[in-house]
């Protein structure tokens, strides 16, 4: 989907969903505001004052827009008004939207809205999963609802709760922590939608029809519908928390999130029941809503990280390492013109491109891809544990854009036994086994994150890249172009050769031209079976074989 196209359903069905969500969650404010206030008929009223027909429950006065209004609530009424006004459609079209928003957003917003590059469930499974959370919310909320803990609310909401929250644990260990949030919402206000059109609008139908039929109606339509709109009048708070989760990293992002959760919605649930009580709020009440403040605020502090910390004090990171890390794994989202399909404009209005926007936006890149790790998202460019302290490390020891230095990118786990050495380490003298072994360091541990170990484009920060990364064994490609081109592509960067942002320059590589060579022989080596690639040298485009750059035979990866 184009990336404009994208942008412009996400804000306009976006605009809908919070329009059709502020009437629906306003009526339900409003009701429940009526029900609290309704008094009893007093007919002690000064002046003329006809009294309500039919079964009156009670009325109130409110004074308003320069006027006065009456409020009455009726069992039954004689006889149908010409004018009956029923409030279901701000609750359809809320959840039609918010449906749509999961669609455009989630399910073909691409792999990283969903799950994490880590992640071996397939994009198409993951959908799956969605669907059936909502589903599967509203069946078990229906089955509950049939058990003798309807009658108790207070066991009811608590074993909800613990319904709630065991969904957020299993979701988190499918989808993105982002993500996680946002479908419990989903869940939840699917729930509450399913109450309006299956209970609420049913049993104020069945009381329009006994009352054009002339026959008393059947209270209990109407009380279970109340019963009903109460658990959807304290879920409101839990859910608006979920649907604007994305602004608060430190809490999705969290590694108990669930218990985060678990905390916002008691405090959601305890703040509207202040606002509906006032004064006559039970003390109990005021100290649980407070409780759960005051752990959800502590259980997110950011805690200490020795590690971290250690790095902060040691050797000083220099800037054009910092600025390596965040221009491989952030600026192809956080670019004025974004490579990311997925994105028209940066995220945020947040752009990294320069030194200045970089330092200013400091403190926000550690929170977000060092102490939460919610950025990169869904880790779509491969951003590692030991580029995240170095980063962080960076950050801590004052994010200076003058910390001089070349780029020391820290080393990466291998499959092997042993990880490969950094690539400062390997760059900076005759390393063992030669440019051939430096240039597989190298390959290892800049370009196999996008590019795969084996050059086949599967790198695990690849798959969520648009773009996809360069296929080094596309036989066609090899053919179609030339070492130079390789050299000037890894030295100056994506960009600078008008093709995707996410491939960084690699300008320091340049200082050690025979590991370089090595490096370019070692792509050209994926485009040839083993048996021709010790004859890479003789190879048309391919490094000279005389260089003595082309890795010998029963070194290919």
């Amino acid at each position: 989907m184009s990336a404009v196209v994208q942008e412009w359903l996400n804000v306009m069905v976006r605009w809908a969903h919070v329009i059709a969500a502020i009437m629906w969650i306003g009526d339900s404010f409003l009701f429940m505001w009526l029900d609290s206030k309704l008094r009893k008929v007093e007919r002690k009223l000064e002046g003329p004052f006809v009294p309500a027909a039919g079964d009156v429950v009670g009325e109130l006065y409110m004074a308003h827009s320069g006027g006065f209004y009456e409020v009455a609530k009726y069992k039954s009424l004689p006889g149908i008004p010409k004018e009956l006004h029923f409030f279901k459609w701000q609750s359809y079209m809320t959840w039609i939207t918010g449906f749509l928003l999961l669609i455009i957003v989630y399910w073909a917003g691409g792999r990283a809205m969903l799950l994490d590059t880590t992640s071996t469930l397939h994009p198409h499974v993951a959908r799956a999963v969605s669907l059936c959370t909502l589903v599967g919310g509203v069946s078990f909320y229906a089955l509950l609802c049939r058990t003798p803990l309807i009658g108790n609310p207070k066991a009811f909401g608590v074993v909800g709760l613990g319904v709630v929250m065991a969904a957020a644990f299993g979701l988190a260990h499918v989808f993105t922590a982002r993500a996680t949030f946002l479908h419990i919402g989903a869940m939840v206000g699917t729930v509450m939608a399913s109450n309006v059109f299956f209970i609420i609008i049913p049993a104020q139908r069945h009381m329009l029809a006994a009352t054009r039929a002339g026959v008393p109606v059947d209270t209990s339509y109407g009380a279970r519908a109340k019963q009903r709109s109460v658990h959807n009048h304290y879920a409101t708070l839990p859910v608006l928390f979920t649907m604007l989760s994305n602004h608060f990293p430190g809490l999705y992002g969290h590694e108990q999130s669930w218990l985060v959760l678990g905390l916002v919605c008691v405090l959601g649930a305890g703040a509207k029941y202040v606002m509906n009580h006032g004064r006559a709020t039970h003390p109990l009440v005021l100290v649980g809503t407070g409780l759960s403040f005051s752990a959800a605020a502590f259980l997110t502090i950011p805690q200490r990280d020795d590690t971290l910390d250690a790095l902060a004090s040691g050797d000083k990171v220099s800037f054009a390492t910092a600025q390596h890390i965040i221009t491989t794994r952030c600026v192809s989202c956080h670019a004025v013109d974004p490579a990311n399909p997925a994105f028209a404009a940066p995220p945020e209005g947040v752009v990294l491109e320069t030194p200045a926007q970089i330092a200013a936006n400091a403190e926000r890149i550690l929170v977000r891809a060092v102490q939460t790790e919610t950025m990169p998202l869904g880790n779509m460019t491969g951003m590692t544990q030991p580029e995240r302290k170095t980063l962080g490390a960076w950050i801590l020891q004052g994010a200076d854009i003058n910390a001089p230095g070349p780029v020391a990118l820290p080393a990466v786990a291998s499959a092997s036994a042993a990880a490969p050495a950094s690539t400062a380490a390997t760059l900076a003298g005759a390393p063992p086994g030669g440019a051939a072994s430096a240039a597989r360091v190298v390959f290892a541990n800049r370009c196999a994150l996008c590019h795969g170990a084996e050059g086949k484009g599967d790198g695990a920060a690849g798959q969520g890249l648009e773009p996809r990364p360069r296929n080094f064994t596309d036989a066609q490609w090899q053919a179609s172009t030339d070492d130079a081109n390789i050299r000037r592509i890894i030295l100056e960067g994506g960009p600078a050769v008008g093709m995707s942002a996410a491939m960084p320059p690699a300008a320091d590589l340049a200082a050690k031209p025979e590991v370089f060579a090595a490096l370019v022989a070692h792509i050209r080596s994926f485009g040839h079976s083993d048996e021709a690639a010790a004859d890479a040298g003789s190879t048309p485009g391919s490094a000279p074989a005389d260089a003595g750059t082309a890795p010998p035979e029963g070194d290919q990866p």
